[in-house]
């Protein structure tokens, strides 16, 4: 062959489009699929015809551009879950474990920032669960005084942490700090 019989592949490239797509029908087996691939497979050819060697036979070049193609989105697919909702993706969400040890750090130096009375409170009616009857015996005091002293300090202790009104430090608080601001069943009156 000579230089004068070589076409441009550029030029050749549109008589291969029907035998493209119906190799990629072949494979396929969906009109639209098959033509996402033709397309997919004229965009690498375009791009990449400084790597074609010419006088070589272009259609096969283009059919192994198609069939690599068409084995590497299969591939790719296999890896992939259908998940159009985003319900899948959202089950995989994973906190960051080391959110929990942060958050309990912030809330021992906001605990050790109370009051020696407030500490005492919350601790025998959050963290321990007596009731303020039973704190009022023991620490000597009026129930309301208990009770105001347990509130003033969950408020206090949520100010220190910077919480806002029905916030928590995490979503999944440690039972201690649940207990303590008033998040568990023993919350005082």
């Amino acid at each position: 062959m000579t230089a004068t019989e070589i076409r441009d592949p550029r030029d050749e490239l549109p008589e291969h489009l029907p035998s493209l797509r119906a190799f990629a029908l072949s494979l396929t087996r969906n009109a639209t699929e098959a033509d996402d691939l033709v397309q997919e497979t004229v965009v690498k050819a375009w791009s990449n015809f400084d790597r074609f060697q010419p006088g070589t036979d272009l259609r096969a070049w283009l059919f192994t551009i198609l069939r690599n193609t068409f084995y590497s989105v299969r591939r790719k697919l296999r890896r992939e879950v259908s998940d159009p909702d985003g319900i899948h993706a959202q089950g995989l969400f994973d906190k960051p474990q080391h959110d929990g040890r942060l958050a309990m750090n912030d809330f021992v130096r906001a605990f050790d920032q109370l009051s020696p009375e407030h500490r005492e409170v919350l601790t025998l009616v959050g963290a321990n669960g007596y009731s303020c009857e039973q704190v009022s015996e023991m620490i000597g005091v009026a129930v309301g005084t208990v009770k105001s002293r347990t509130n003033r300090a969950r408020q206090r202790l949520a100010q220190l942490l910077q919480l806002e009104d029905g916030e928590g430090l995490l979503d999944t608080q440690p039972a201690e700090m649940a207990a303590v601001m008033g998040r568990s069943g023993t919350q005082a009156a």
